[in-house]
C-alpha cells in the first residue's frame, strides 16, 4: 500500500472497550431503529462516524482543567479564562459562552431576522438552516459551482459565490437580507475550506450593502490549516495569525466548540465590537441558557473549552488531523470510490449518488449507504443529502439536495489507522454489491430537523 498514514502526535493513556455485533444482530438493530442511525444505541456501534461534534478525546490538560473548574453561578474564574482565550485568538471584544452551537444560533438569530427576510450562506448546515426558519426567515445557499462536482479537485470548494451573492442581494433587496453567514469549513459541501480572499470579497459585498456578516466557526482551525497549505499569501503564517485574519472580516461568529475546540460540550458567540448587540445577547442568554457567565455549562466545561481552543491550533495536531482524512481518501481512490475531493477537514463525504445511481433522490441514496455501512461493519455515518435537507417549509414538497453525500465524520484523537482500514474495506465490499441496494421511504417525520427522529422502511 503506497498511502502513508500520519502518526499520532500523542500517546494513548486511557481506552474504551468497543465490540462488533454479528451481521444478523446488526440487521436486527437497524430494523428496530426504524432504519434511522440516530436511533441506534452507542453500544451497538463499532466505529461511530455519525458526527465529529462532541465525540472527541480530551487531553490530560483538559481533564486537569475539569478538576480546576470554578462552579460559581456568577463570575466564575473559568468564565474569565475562557473569555480571555476567545479575545486572544479571535480578537473580538465580546465572547459569550453557550452550551453548543445551535444554542448560539437560537440566541443570536432571533435578534437579527424575522418574517419576510432572508439569510444567505456559502451553505447552511441542518441546524443553522432550521434556526433561520424558526426565526421566521428563509435560508439561501450560495456556494461556488465547483462544489457541485465531487471529482473536481480545486483548493477552496467551500467558497461563497460572491457574484451570485450580490445578485441575490439585489434580487430580494438589501433590506430583506438580514444576515450573510460564512461557514468555515463548509460542512454541507464536504468539509471544504474557504479562502481568505473569498472572506475579503464576501465582506466587501456585505459592507457595500450594510449587511452583517456572521462566521459559523465550528471548524475554524481546520480551515486555517487549509489556508496555510493552499493560499500562497499565508504559507509562512502561524495558524493563530491566519485565524485572526479570517475573523477580522466578520462582524460576529457563532461556534460549536464541540469540534475544533476538542471538547464534548460547549459553544461560543463572538461579537467584534457592537456593545449594544451584546447587551441584547446577554438578555437572551439569561432566558435560554442560564446566567451569562456560565451560558448553560458547568465551570469545568468552560475550563476545558479554554484549554481546547488553544490545543486545536497546534500544527502537529492539525497535520495529523487532516492526514487521517487524506489516508482514508487515498484508500478510496485506490478502490475507485467517489467522494467530495479533495478531501475535507473533518470527514470524508462519500458520493452516494455515484455509488447508487439507480436510487433517486427521493429514495435517499445517502441514507441507504449509511444503513449499508452499519450492516456491513457496524459503522455509523449519516446522510448529508435530500433526506437531511427535508421538505420545503412553504410547500411541504421534498427538496432535491445539490449533493447526495454520506458523511464519515472522524472524531478527534479517537480512532487509529486500523479503524480507518475497516471503514475502507467495508466500502469496497458494498461497492461490489451496489446494484442490489434499495432505497428507503419515510413512514413518519417531524416538521423540523426530521432526520434526527424520522422512521423509514426499505423499498422492496
Amino acid at each position: 500500500m503506497s498511502i502513508k498514514y500520519v502518526p499520532e502526535p500523542f500517546r494513548i493513556k486511557m481506552v474504551e472497550t468497543i465490540k462488533m455485533l454479528s451481521r444478523k444482530e446488526r440487521e436486527q438493530k437497524i430494523a428496530e431503529a426504524k432504519y434511522n442511525v440516530f436511533n441506534l444505541r452507542g453500544e451497538d456501534v463499532y466505529i461511530d462516524l455519525l458526527t465529529d461534534s462532541g465525540t472527541n478525546a480530551m487531553s490530560q490538560e483538559q481533564w486537569a482543567g475539569i478538576m480546576r473548574g470554578d462552579e460559581s453561578y456568577a463570575g466564575a474564574g473559568s468564565y474569565f479564562k475562557l473569555v480571555e482565550a476567545g479575545r486572544d485568538i479571535f480578537d473580538y471584544q465580546y465572547i459569550q459562552p453557550v452550551h453548543q452551537g445551535r444554542a448560539g444560533e437560537k440566541v443570536l438569530f432571533g435578534l437579527l431576522m424575522g418574517e419576510g427576510q432572508y439569510a444567505i450562506s456559502n451553505m447552511f448546515f441542518d441546524t443553522t438552516r432550521a434556526h433561520v426558519e424558526l426565526a421566521g426567515a428563509r435560508a439561501i445557499d450560495c456556494v461556488v459551482p465547483e462544489a457541485g462536482d465531487p471529482n473536481l479537485r480545486v483548493p477552496f470548494k467551500g467558497n461563497m459565490d460572491v457574484e451570485k451573492l450580490e445578485q441575490l442581494i439585489l434580487k430580494h433587496g438589501p433590506e430583506k437580507i438580514a444576515l450573510v453567514i460564512m461557514t468555515i469549513t463548509n460542512n454541507s459541501a464536504g468539509g471544504q475550506p474557504v479562502s481568505i480572499r473569498n472572506m475579503r470579497d464576501t465582506a466587501a459585498v456585505c459592507k457595500k450593502y450594510e449587511i452583517p456578516l456572521n462566521i459559523d466557526a465550528a471548524r475554524y482551525a481546520e480551515n486555517a490549516y487549509f489556508i496555510k497549505q493552499r493560499e500562497e499569501e499565508f504559507k509562512d503564517k502561524y495558524i493563530k495569525e491566519i485565524i485572526r485574519e479570517m475573523f477580522s472580516y466578520g462582524d460576529m461568529f457563532t461556534m460549536s466548540a464541540k469540534k475544533d475546540s476538542i471538547v464534548n460540550i460547549g459553544g461560543l458567540i463572538g461579537i467584534k465590537n457592537d456593545g449594544e448587540l451584546y447587551q441584547l445577547i446577554k438578555g437572551r442568554t439569561i432566558s435560554y441558557e442560564g446566567y451569562v457567565t456560565y451560558g448553560g455549562l458547568a465551570g469545568r466545561d468552560l475550563e476545558a473549552m479554554a484549554v481546547g481552543l488553544y490545543e486545536g491550533l497546534d500544527e502537529d495536531y492539525l497535520k495529523y488531523r487532516i492526514g487521517q482524512m487524506e489516508y482514508l481518501a487515498g484508500r478510496l481512490d485506490e478502490a475507485g470510490i467517489t467522494y467530495q475531493a479533495p478531501v475535507g477537514g473533518h470527514g470524508v463525504f462519500l458520493d452516494a449518488k455515484a455509488m447508487f445511481p439507480h436510487i433517486p433522490y427521493y429514495e435517499f441514496p445517502g441514507q441507504a449507504l449509511a444503513i449499508e455501512l452499519y450492516k456491513e461493519a457496524g459503522i455509523r455515518s449519516c446522510d448529508i443529502g435530500s433526506y437531511m435537507l427535508g421538505n420545503d417549509p412553504d410547500t411541504g414538497e421534498q427538496l432535491h439536495a445539490e449533493f447526495e453525500f454520506t458523511r464519515l465524520a472522524i472524531p478527534r484523537r479517537v480512532y487509529t489507522q486500523a479503524h480507518l482500514d475497516i471503514v475502507a474495506d467495508a466500502l469496497i465490499n458494498i461497492k461490489k454489491r451496489a446494484d442490489s441496494v434499495k432505497g428507503y421511504r419515510i413512514t413518519w417525520e417531524p416538521p423540523v430537523l426530521r432526520h434526527f427522529q424520522a422512521s423509514l422502511e426499505p423499498i422492496e
